[in-house]
């Protein structure tokens, strides 16, 4: 039993580091407890088999048929023994741990790969951003080259344009209309400031006669008279202000909001016209020169763009059409209410006819706020 202890223990794997000297592992410790056995065994045994013990450690030194080899490089974690027998006893243990270190350290591997599989998932997400991006900025230099270019030809006579004859008129009259509703938009604001400050004078004025017709006794009478007719005027005033600035009101809304949204989608209609034509240009330059294969690929890909500028040119020629008509028909409708508003009020202020005044503001469901609610309440503001 001593013998194939001693024989185990001799047998046992050196492991070498990278620099070939021998290293230093926990698992050592399995030798210093097999020498520690061999001592207590021949303490029992006594000093007569001794030196035969002594003769078989050295008859069973170190078998070459049993030897196990590791090698490692720097750093390295993958595995690499070369067994040429099998070895038992302590030898195992010590292997089976040392593999069992390999075993954790591959797993550590797996993990650190693991982690550089989703650095470099993000790294590709992001290149693919960037790459999208750029091709929509390419894109977008080849759509604003190719309309320059065309802007350019248009103005100095050598490139050809679509035009629309009737829409063309259709639009160049809205614009002219438009200019005009402006004018009166800013004659009628302009009336209306100054009125306003006539209505204030005519009712500082009456506050005025009515204070001098309580401390002049002698011409009480005459200040009296004043005082009323100030007033007077400054109610039929504020009520013809009232229809003046809804009259006002509603010439900015036709003017600002519904002529305006009309003329953005005419400009969004010339945008396109201009991108159809450049990029029909485009197309009818490529159908002139060779039919190679690169040629006819180019070809095909201008045909494509080409259905596509002209579908969204048509789709926007269609729209304008379309608002034209219905802004035509709104304006009739508006001006002539609003035309017919402004003349009954004007013509019955001036003319002194309040009960015509007061029955051309029902007529067009007008409703003057009181006097003293010029200015809304703290309540009314939050």
């Amino acid at each position: 039993m001593t013998d194939n202890i001693l024989s185990k223990a001799a047998t046992m794997e050196i492991p070498i580091n990278s620099n070939g000297d021998t290293g230093t592992l926990p698992e050592d410790d399995s030798l210093e407890q097999a020498a520690t056995l061999q001592w207590s065994l021949d303490e029992k045994l006594g000093s007569s088999r001794g030196g035969r013990d002594l003769q078989q450690v050295m008859v069973s030194g170190p078998n070459l048929n049993e030897t196990s080899i590791v090698s490692g490089g720097y750093g390295g974690t993958a595995e690499g023994i070369i067994s040429t027998g099998s070895i038992k006893g302590p030898a195992v243990h010590y292997n089976a741990e040392f593999n069992k270190r390999i075993r954790v350290t591959g797993l550590g591997s797996n993990m650190h790969h693991s982690s550089s599989g989703s650095s470099v998932t993000a790294e590709e997400a992001t290149h693919g951003v960037a790459v999208e991006k750029l091709e929509t900025v390419k894109k977008w230099g080849i759509n604003t080259y190719k309309c320059t270019k065309q802007m350019i030809s248009e103005r100095f006579g050598r490139g050809s344009r679509t035009v629309d004859l009737e829409l063309e008129a259709q639009i160049e009259v809205l614009r002219d209309t438009k200019r005009k509703y402006e004018t009166v938009l800013r004659l009628a604001r302009a009336l209306t400031n100054h009125f306003y400050n006539m209505v204030q004078t005519q009712h500082a004025l009456g506050d005025t006669f009515a204070d001098l017709s309580q401390k002049s006794p002698e011409l009480r009478d005459e200040f009296g008279y004043n005082a009323e007719t100030q007033k007077l005027l400054c109610k039929n005033g504020e009520t013809l202000l009232g229809a003046i600035n809804f009259f006002v009101s509603s010439i900015n809304t036709l003017v600002n909001k519904t002529m305006a949204d009309t003329l953005m989608t005419i400009r969004l209609y010339e945008n396109a016209r201009l991108e159809f034509d450049a990029y029909r240009s485009d197309l009818e330059e490529l159908s002139m020169g060779p039919r190679d294969a690169v040629a006819m690929a180019r070809i095909d890909a201008a045909q494509q763009q080409y259905q596509i500028q002209k579908d969204k040119f048509e789709r926007l020629r269609s729209d304008v059409t379309i608002k034209l008509k219905f802004l035509e028909e709104n304006k009739v409708k508006v001006m002539h209410k609003q035309l017919l508003l402004f003349h009954n009020a004007i013509s019955a202020y001036f003319a002194g006819n309040q009960q015509q005044l007061e029955q051309t503001l029902k007529q067009f469901n007008l409703k003057l706020r009181p006097p003293g609610a010029d200015k809304p309440s703290w309540l009314e503001e939050q």
